[in-house]
């Protein structure tokens, strides 16, 4: 296929990338609601967030079980095309499904719809990460997946967006939402779900399928870069969500300013947005251009990024001056892009280094300093899912889709890992300040990986930083 005819399957693929982040993170506009209808404790509204990020793991529980029976890979014979389509498919049902849940009164149903949803969103994810990194030579691969994470981040800052302005006719108004505003949300989800499925099915899209037998349960653990990347995938998105889940209580402590919840709200967006302004710079090595122009957007994108979180912040009501110093956190990822020119593995090590530098500032230090280091781990770990992802099936062959499957279902790190440290925060001793010490540990282990990983690709002959960084992208 041509450099061009790729890039147009990369388009189309980043559709469900969008709708990913999209659906995720307007969860958290959709929570509040349940809690007040429902007269639930916090504890009980996070189960929304717990039964989503579950169905992820269960989902690919299943098709590994399903393909270990069957003695197949199931994806690899469907095809990653039509495997994106039943999971699309699989989130229509789990959309349609709240509709009648809500107008029950019965949020155990409404936990069962989400569940359908992120059910249909493993399996999306399971065919669509490794079909990405099948667009092309696998030492570029790291930098569609940032593109497609690019565009996944874009769906986290205008999701909340979209949907607030559906339930409560603005963007700002945190006020009741009516049955009739929720019935329209799911079903224009679910309208839009059957739409990109409808696309997804007359696209041309290449049907990759394999007939290989699946020879025994587990075969792909026999590869070092995949087993060591599981737990790389583990911490990474621990570390991702725990960072942010207990930034709330970290900032309400008098030696963070005791701030007000609307205030931490623009922080916390901060944090997410960090994420975007990563994937966004990593996304400028999917196309073709000049080395020169590529230098120069690494500089300009992210800070157009930036610009586009200020402008949601803005929109939103929140209090932009307090964010601008971030502008020299920035600077910081740039030039660990500069740096890391493209070489997955390397560029893994450098802004794992990144982030525990950045933890360690914001353990010994407190106020502003120790804030803009937190929130510094949304920019470190922006690149990890791609780097980590192509990394660790580089070499698999026709246990890709097995190994793919192993990586999503590690997603498991995002309802571990948070709880885990709420739990040290708890203990008088500890605290939340030093409970980020969690953290640590996790940025630890991912710089780990990446000097790991090196040695272990170029033992079975695989020399992809080499090969990348002479690509010319």
């Amino acid at each position: 296929m041509s450099s061009s005819s790729n890039q147009s399957k990369l388009y189309t693929l980043a559709v469900v990338f969008f709708f990913w982040g999209f659906v995720a993170a307007s969860n958290g506009i959709f929570i509040p609601f349940c809690k007040s209808h429902f007269s639930l404790s916090q504890f009980q509204s996070q189960l929304i967030d717990f039964t989503f990020y579950g169905g992820y793991f269960i989902g690919s529980i299943l098709l590994f079980v399903f393909s270990s029976l069957a003695k197949v890979d199931i994806l690899n014979r469907i095809g990653y095309k039509k495997g994106i389509i039943y999971g699309l498919l699989i989130s229509i049902l789990g959309a349609l499904a709240i509709i009648p849940s809500v107008q029950a009164g019965s949020f155990n149903l409404i936990l069962a719809s989400f569940f359908l949803i992120a059910l249909g969103f493993s399996l999306q994810q399971t065919a669509a990460q490794p079909f990405v990194a099948a667009l092309g030579p696998v030492e570029t691969a790291t930098h569609r997946l940032n593109f497609a994470g690019g565009v996944n981040s874009l769906g986290t800052t205008l999701g909340p967006l979209i949907v607030s302005y559906v339930l409560f006719g603005s963007v700002t108004n945190a006020g009741e939402a009516s049955l009739g505003n929720i019935n329209t949300l799911y079903l224009i989800l679910a309208g839009v779900f059957g739409a990109v499925a409808l696309f997804f099915s007359i696209s041309k899209l290449p049907d990759v399928t394999s007939n290989e037998a699946f020879e025994k349960v587990g075969a792909a653990l026999k590869y070092p870069q995949l087993w060591l990347g599981m737990i790389a995938i583990f911490m990474y998105v621990g570390v991702e969500v725990t960072i942010q889940s207990n930034l709330g209580a970290l900032l309400q402590l008098p030696d963070f300013g005791a701030m007000e919840e609307s205030k931490i709200s623009g922080f916390i967006s901060l944090y997410w947005g960090s994420l975007m302004i990563g994937r966004w710079t990593g996304a400028v090595s999917a196309f073709n251009l000049s080395k020169s122009t590529k230098k120069l957007l690494t500089v300009v994108v992210p800070y157009l990024a930036f610009g586009v979180i200020l402008l949601v912040n803005s929109l939103r009501g929140n209090d932009i001056s307090e964010l601008l110093p971030y502008a020299g956190c920035i600077a910081v990822l740039i030039i660990g892009f500069l740096i890391g020119q493209e070489r997955p593995a390397t560029s893994l090590f450098i802004f794992g280094l990144i982030g525990l530098v950045a933890m360690l500032i914001g353990l010994m230090s407190t106020g502003t300093i120790a804030l803009y280091a937190f929130l510094s781990g949304g920019l470190a770990c922006s690149i990890m899912w791609p780097s980590i992802f192509s990394l660790a099936v580089a070499g698999l062959g026709k246990y890709t889709s097995q190994g793919s499957s192993f990586l999503i279902m590690m997603i498991l790190g995002g309802a571990i890992i948070p709880p885990f440290q709420g739990k040290l925060a708890d203990m008088p001793a500890i605290g939340i300040h030093a409970s980020y010490v969690v953290t640590l540990v996790c940025f630890g282990y991912i710089t780990f990986y990446a000097l790991r990983v090196r040695k272990v690709l170029q033992s079975q002959g695989i020399q992809v930083d080499d090969v990348a960084a002479g690509g010319g992208h």
